[in-house]
């Protein structure tokens, strides 16, 4: 069928609906497979219910359901691609279609960095009030199905939650059964979803009339109160802002003040400017809705687009807080699920563009401090996938090294760590680096490394134990020991700690001999693996009762 499959290459394709009647008429379909979300969202901290103000990205390009519709990925030249994942709290898919289901690579790439995925469910237009006046005037039976439909959809595809957007004039009988609508579906969606979510966008009153208020006020406060959140139009000024905070009182948190990129309007900020309109927004506490930074791309073109893209998010991450990963194992060869060629074991094992989100790999903090680092993605050279991740930076005179923080973590620690990573240095002195991995954990007067005789380190840096080779028993698993090839140099170590929380994992690039001068080095990064040892000698489950379904044969 059409809607699963692409007419010209008959490859599973990822898809919208587009009126009441298909989607009341929905039902899940054995050629849904491919659209279900393989990719459990991982856990991170701090969890999205605490209170500190979030970041909600809301994904706008050219109408959606472009090649990021191709479920097995595409070979698209340069393509759109979002990475700084460990700077935001929730991502919305955003189309003018009635029911944007977010297509499936994005939910998969998003849930593997612990990133919640909205779907978009809008009305706009004559027809969208005619839809709205055929399900919400229809009374509860009407509303209820629909608010049912959605919350099937999103458990059904394990996306997690949506963005309702009404935007356009609604009657009284309408705009009556518009608060109880959203509360039905908050509370199907929170049954069905775990974690699931459902989110406002600030458009029509409680009276039924269509006008943006770009602030949370008395006459859309009660659509603020029947779900989880408000996202607000794009014109406000710092007295919206004020007056926001005083009527959201503790829920603070939950008001997403919009903010356009492309700057439409009479805004504060957007393009490179964008943060202005954040500083502001964080001085009142509140939670911040960045709608279309594709601007980066669409704006200013495919060309340098990952640099462009690092210079954007670069210029936010004061006013981003991060978050930290919790749960071990932590593997990742920095992929962006892109790429120029493949490469395996440090080999360019085929050559030309591809593009598969679905392919893309844990990814770090991007770190940058003036003049001195630069943290940026490269795709010339890579251990595995379509990219490494490159540190270019500068070592000061009369200083030994530099840390480069990738990862901040939270979680306490196993007794017993094995680290590795993969590194291959560029420049004309290799020789005169050293790179390692350092872990650092939380103050505390009961962490101790090693055994109970030693000392605390100071800090609470650690170097982990250099192994030359892998312990026995690990040997298949840790063959990186080994394995440098191409260039790629390989490094394993063990660290145990007792009674210890793990904080951050850095990378420290190091001088070999002291010197006077400031020394520039450039180092990419293939791997890194932190594996808990109990895990790892642990037997595998076993598989039982596997099946396949939906094979072509070439």
């Amino acid at each position: 069928p059409a809607r699963y499959f692409d007419i010209k290459t008959t490859e599973p394709i990822s898809f919208f609906l587009s009126s009441l009647e298909e989607l009341l008429a929905w039902q899940p379909n054995s050629n849904d497979d491919f659209n279900i979300s393989a990719v459990p969202l991982a856990k991170r901290q701090p969890p999205l219910h605490s209170r500190r103000p979030r970041t909600l990205v809301c994904h706008d390009m050219r109408g959606g359901y472009l090649e990021d519709r191709f479920i097995q990925g595409s070979t698209t030249r340069n393509p759109y691609v979002f990475y700084h994942w460990r700077y935001i709290d929730i991502f919305v898919y955003f189309s003018h279609h009635t029911v944007t289901i977010p297509p499936v690579v994005w939910t998969n790439a998003a849930h593997r960095n612990g990133v919640p995925v909205l779907g978009t469910f809008i009305t706009e237009w004559t027809d969208g009030e005619k839809l709205c006046e055929a399900f919400l005037a229809g009374g509860e039976e009407a509303y209820g199905a629909v608010a049912e439909q959605l919350a099937r959809i999103a458990q059904h595809y394990c996306f997690d939650g949506w963005l309702v957007n009404i935007e356009n004039t609604l009657s009284a009988g309408a705009v009556g059964n518009l608060p109880p609508f959203l509360r039905d579906l908050t509370a199907r969606v929170h049954s069905t979803v775990p974690g699931g979510l459902v989110i406002w966008y600030d458009s029509v009153l409680q009276d039924g009339t269509l006008r943006w208020q770009n602030e949370l006020n008395e006459d859309n406060r009660v659509f603020f109160d029947a779900c989880d959140g408000l996202f607000t139009n794009y014109n406000w000024k710092e007295e919206q802002l004020e007056h926001t905070l005083r009527l959201a009182g503790p829920r603070h948190a939950d008001v997403y003040v919009g903010v356009d990129v492309f700057a439409r309007g009479d805004v504060i900020g957007g393009g490179f400017d964008t943060d202005k309109s954040l500083r502001l927004i964080r001085q009142y506490s509140l939670s911040a809705a960045i709608f279309a930074p594709g601007w980066v791309y669409e704006h200013l073109g495919e060309e340098n687009f990952l640099q462009n893209e690092n210079r954007f998010w670069g210029l936010l991450a004061e006013y981003l807080p991060t978050h930290s990963i919790c749960t071990l194992p932590l593997a990742t060869s920095f992929s962006l699920g892109m790429g120029t060629s493949r490469f395996l074991d440090g080999k360019d094992e085929e050559s030309g563009p591809w593009y598969d989100l679905s392919m893309q790999e844990i990814q770090p903090l991007y770190p940058e401090h003036q003049g001195r680092l630069i943290t940026s993605c490269c795709l010339q050279d890579a251990w595995c996938g379509g990219s490494s991740l490159r540190l270019q930076g500068t070592i000061p005179p009369g200083e030994e090294r530099v840390a480069i923080r990738l990862f901040s973590l939270q979680m306490p620690a196993p007794p017993k760590l094995f680290l590795t990573l993969l590194y291959k240095l560029e420049g004309p002195q290799p020789d005169d680096f050293a790179v390692a991995l350092e872990v650092t954990t939380w103050d505390s007067g009961t962490c101790l490394e090693g055994n109970p005789t030693s000392l605390p380190e100071p800090n609470g840096r650690h170097h982990p134990r250099f192994l030359p080779a892998p312990p026995p028993g690990l040997a298949k698993l840790l063959a990186a020991c080994h394995r440098g090839s191409h260039g790629w140099t390989s490094r394993c170590y063990e660290l145990e700690l007792q009674d210890c929380s793990l904080r951050d994992l850095s990378v420290i690039v190091s001088r070999q001999q002291p010197s006077p001068q400031e020394t520039s080095f450039t180092c990419l990064l293939g791997e890194v693996r932190v594996l808990d040892t109990a895990s790892v000698e642990a037997s595998p489950p076993q598989v039982h009762s596997v099946t396949a379904s939906q094979l072509w044969w070439q």
